[in-house]
């Protein structure tokens, strides 16, 4: 049984008739409660509105982990989640601290992560007065969130934290806040367990409609020319051994979104890469091309869809999401099936083999030439530096091949990010971690602690920006005394690569404000700043230095190590193509664009 059926099952459970209750604090049955959920994990800090939590919380079983802003303790929570498929959680205090956390919030709900955060607040007669550190932290998380809770009465508590984590856990996964009165947490209330759960209206899709499967399965394969589009929710669901079952039975390639990276083996020849603005000549021909584009867990994100009116022209939808609101959202579904992924695709293969015995398999040898052609004329790859300089792509190749598979990466959000989903090989889901809908940069090294934390046995490599990686680096300090030995590749380019590159292509290479050195001075000095955080740092100019210090990092194991890879500002990102211009339009590299055949 998966985690998060064991979890729904605990939180579902009713409360049995002699239950025993125990007299506590409401700051106590927070910590109990999180113990009798099966948390293990928390990442926060302390503060005065939830100060009477953290006294019980020394006692606890959890491990508590003492981040250095609330910001990293947020996206810690999301890298926990992303990496093992728990639930995250946070705790910080009022007003500043609770603020904080909005910018993780904001990315787990686009992301559709489960986190639970819960927050401190003045005491209940102070709410509405402007007492010290009060913030509408329910107000203000609400838009950004799966749902947000005010405690004010202690006998609330345990109901209210089982109903958040229940919350994030299921259906559509994403982050709930729970924001608790520092006068409920000085309480008492007779606690016992399991609570009471009120959610009114909180009915998460399960089975899909079988009509719509068989559907499905016809669209399938009477197609000449279809394509599975995956999304990130099909990461969620767990559902990828379903996925490679289709596609095996069906012989239909699969493109992969910037969150789903992984879900599929790149290894497979039946994927094609990532689609979208930085995705690859194959997979965005395949989309453009198709007469049926299956959605599994995708939105039709701008950045993959690009000008929408012209996406994907000749196809018919088939959109399968556990979010009734997704479908027909961005483009209109042909066959809409609404319905946890796994559950479906479960019911969709052997619909398809049924329907394959009935009416023969679809010949798609002149889809596959056509697609082929595109992989061999325009695979990934990229052009030596003019100025000499180590050239980014490189060293995220070698970095694949060393560490291979089996390590967890993490992003932070910029050129690297891009370069990271394209250059290193993907065999297996929660193995990408980065932020995707929000574009969060920051995020990148207290995901990677988040990662490491949930999945210690693995190796952890925490790819980031110069830019990005100064957002949040103090998690380095929180990575150190907490013995949560990540391995940080760090891709410096002394600039803002992403906004330098829409400078050079659209400003006429007018670089406002995106320089991060002073001439020939980086500020910080990134190897310095790493040993007096406590971390085995060094510094590659070169590509006869990469293999070595790759193999250096890989053996230290005792404390977190980074290496300043010194990379050519002037590297670009290619395939591109511009927002808001149609996917037919996508450039190859600067002034060459694929001259896309109009037959299959």
């Amino acid at each position: 049984m998966s985690s998060r059926a064991k979890h729904s099952e605990t939180t579902r459970s009713k409360p049995a008739q002699d239950k025993r209750t125990v007299t506590m604090t409401g700051a106590e049955a927070i910590v109990k409660t999180l113990e009798n959920l099966g948390v293990t994990d928390v990442f926060g800090m302390p503060g005065g509105a939830i100060l009477p939590t953290y006294d019980p919380l020394m006692d606890s079983k959890l491990n508590h982990i003492l981040v250095r802003h609330e910001q990293g303790a947020g996206h810690a929570a999301e890298g926990y989640a992303l990496a093992t498929g728990k639930v995250g959680c946070t705790i910080v205090t009022s007003g500043p601290a609770a603020t904080n956390t909005l910018t993780a919030l904001a990315d787990a709900n686009l992301d559709s992560v489960p986190i639970v955060v819960i927050t401190g607040q003045v005491g209940a007669n102070f709410i509405g007065t402007d007492a010290f550190q009060e913030a509408d932290i329910v107000g203000a998380s609400m838009p950004i969130s799966k749902h947000s809770f005010l405690v004010t009465k202690a006998e609330e508590i345990p109901s209210r934290i089982a109903e958040a984590f229940h919350l994030a856990g299921t259906g559509r996964p994403g982050p709930v806040l729970v924001d608790i009165t520092k006068s409920a947490q000085n309480a008492t209330l007779e606690f016992s367990w399991p609570p009471a759960m009120d959610l009114p209206g909180y009915k998460p899709a399960g089975k899909p409609h079988p009509k719509q499967v068989r559907q499905a399965a016809q669209a399938i394969v009477q197609a000449q020319a279809p394509v599975f589009y995956v999304g990130g929710g099909l990461v969620r669901s767990g559902a990828h051994q379903e996925l490679v079952q289709l596609v095996e039975q069906t012989d239909i390639p699969v493109v992969t979104t910037l969150p789903a990276r992984g879900v599929f083996p790149d290894s497979d020849p039946h994927n094609l890469g990532m689609p979208g603005m930085h995705g690859t000549v194959a997979a965005v021909g395949a989309l453009q091309r198709a007469d049926l584009v299956i959605a599994l867990g995708a939105r039709f994100d701008d950045r993959v869809t690009g000008n929408l009116d012209s996406f994907a022209p000749r196809a018919k939808v088939v959109h399968v999401d556990i979010d009734a609101a997704e479908i027909s959202k961005n483009r209109v579904a042909d066959i809409p099936i609404v319905g946890d992924l796994k559950t479906t695709l479960e019911a969709l293969n052997p619909a398809v083999k049924k329907a394959i015995g009935e009416n023969g398999k679809a010949n798609l040898t002149g889809w596959w030439t056509y697609l082929n052609r595109l992989r061999e004329t325009y695979p990934l790859g990229y052009t030596e530096t003019d100025d000499g300089i180590l050239a980014p792509q490189y060293v995220l190749q070698r970095l694949s091949a060393i560490a291979g598979p089996d390590a967890i990466y993490t992003t932070g959000v910029g050129q690297h990010q891009m370069w990271s989903a394209q250059f290193i090989e993907y065999e297996k889901p929660r193995h990408f971690i980065s932020s995707c809908g929000l574009g969060t940069m920051g995020y990148c090294i207290p995901a990677a602690m988040g990662a490491k934390v949930g999945q210690p046995d693995k190796v952890v490599w925490a790819i980031d920006g110069d830019g990005s990686f100064q957002m949040t680096n103090q998690e380095l300090a929180t990575c150190v005394i907490n013995k949560i030995p990540i391995k940080v590749a760090l891709i410096n380019n002394s600039v803002l690569g992403m906004v330098r590159q829409w400078q050079t292509l659209f400003y006429n290479e007018r670089y406002s404000h995106t320089n991060l050195a002073s001439g020939d001075t980086q500020v910080p000095n990134f190897v310095a700043l790493a040993e007096a955080y406590g971390l085995a740092a060094r510094r590659v100019y070169s590509e006869d230095e990469v293999d070595e210090a790759i193999e250096w990092a890989m053996n230290i194991n005792d404390r977190p190590v980074l290496i300043d890879f010194r990379v050519s500002k002037d590297a670009m990102v290619w395939p591109m193509v511009a927002a808001g211009v149609s996917n037919n339009e996508i450039n190859y590299a600067r002034g060459l664009a694929p001259e896309w055949e109009q037959d299959v």
